[in-house]
C-alpha cells in the first residue's frame, strides 16, 4: 500500500508555504491565506499568462499550464487571475486548433516547448486544452470554450498513429487522452490507454503521478485497469522518506509527492 502518511510529513518537512496549503486543500479543503494565494499568483504577465522565468515579460504556454496545475491544488482555478490566465490560453490557440511557444522563447524553452518543433507543439496543444477542460469556460464564452477543447483534440486524434501511439513525448499520451476521454471518444482514448500500460510498469514516479492524478481529474474511475497499474507503480516508487522523486531534479520533489497525493486522495 502506498504510505499516505509519510508522503504527508515528506510535503510538511520539505515543502516551503505554498507546498504545504496546496496539501491542506487537497487533503481537507481548507482554503489558503490571502498571503499564500498572492504568491502563487505572482508575476503574472499583463497578457494573463506567466512567463517561464521571473522578471519575463513573455507569457509561456507550459509556465502558465504548470502555474495553473499549483492553483488547481490551491482551489483557486475560479479566482481572477486563473480566469485571465485560461482566457489567455485559449486566445493563444492558432487557427489549425494547435498551441505554439512564441519565437522569442526559442533560446530558452525546454526540448518540450520549443518553438517550430513539432513534438513540443502536440505537447503544448494537448497540455493547453487539458487545462481548458479542468478550468471550464467563462460566462458567456461556454460556446467558444467548447469549440477550443474540440478543435485540439482533432488537431491530436489526426497525429494518432494506427496502434494509438503518438509522435510526442510520453507525457502528450496522457493528458491527449485525457482530453479525448471528456469528449467522449473512448475509442480513441482506449487505444492510448492500451499504449500507456506497456509503458507504467517502467514509468519514474513522476510521470507515474503526473498520469495517475491527469486522468483522475477528468472524472476516470479509479476501478479502471490503466489505473490500477499506475497505482502499484506509485507503491513501487515510493521512497522510504514517503516522497517521490522528480525527473527535474531533488527542487521538484515535492512537487512530483504532491501530485501523487493528489491522484491518491
Amino acid at each position: 500500500m502506498v504510505d499516505l502518511d509519510a508522503a504527508i510529513g515528506y510535503v510538511v518537512a520539505h515543502g516551503d508555504a505554498v507546498d504545504r496549503a496546496r496539501l491542506a486543500w487537497l487533503r481537507t479543503g481548507q482554503a489558503p491565506t490571502a498571503d499564500v494565494l498572492d504568491r502563487a499568483e505572482s508575476g503574472q504577465a499583463s497578457t494573463g499568462g506567466w512567463p517561464a522565468y521571473l522578471g519575463a515579460h513573455v507569457a509561456s504556454v507550459d509556465a502558465t499550464c504548470f502555474r495553473l496545475g499549483e492553483l488547481d491544488d490551491l482551489g483557486a482555478l475560479a479566482r481572477p487571475a486563473a480566469r485571465r490566465a485560461l482566457a489567455w490560453l485559449g486566445h493563444s490557440q492558432r487557427p489549425d486548433g494547435m498551441w505554439e511557444e512564441d519565437e522569442s522563447l526559442a533560446g530558452v524553452a525546454p526540448p518540450w516547448a520549443q518553438p517550430g518543433d513539432d513534438e513540443a507543439r502536440l505537447f503544448l496543444t494537448c497540455s493547453a486544452a487539458y487545462w481548458l477542460v479542468a478550468g471550464g469556460p467563462a460566462p458567456g464564452d461556454e460556446d467558444e470554450h467548447a469549440a477550443r477543447i474540440a478543435r485540439a483534440a482533432e488537431a491530436f486524434r489526426a497525429s494518432l498513429r494506427p496502434d494509438g501511439s503518438w509522435p510526442s513525448f510520453l507525457v502528450t499520451g496522457w493528458l491527449g487522452c485525457a482530453v479525448l476521454y471528456h469528449l467522449g471518444w473512448f475509442y480513441e482514448s482506449a487505444q492510448i490507454q492500451v499504449a500507456l500500460a506497456d509503458r507504467v510498469p517502467t514509468m519514474t514516479a513522476a510521470d507515474t503521478a503526473g498520469l495517475y492524478s491527469a486522468l483522475r481529474r477528468i472524472g476516470m474511475s479509479t476501478e479502471d485497469w490503466l489505473l490500477g497499474a499506475a497505482r502499484k507503480r506509485l507503491i513501487e516508487t515510493q521512497r522510504s522518506d514517503g516522497g517521490w522523486t522528480s525527473d527535474d531534479g531533488d527542487q521538484f520533489n515535492v512537487h512530483t509527492t504532491l501530485q501523487a497525493i493528489r491522484a491518491l486522495r
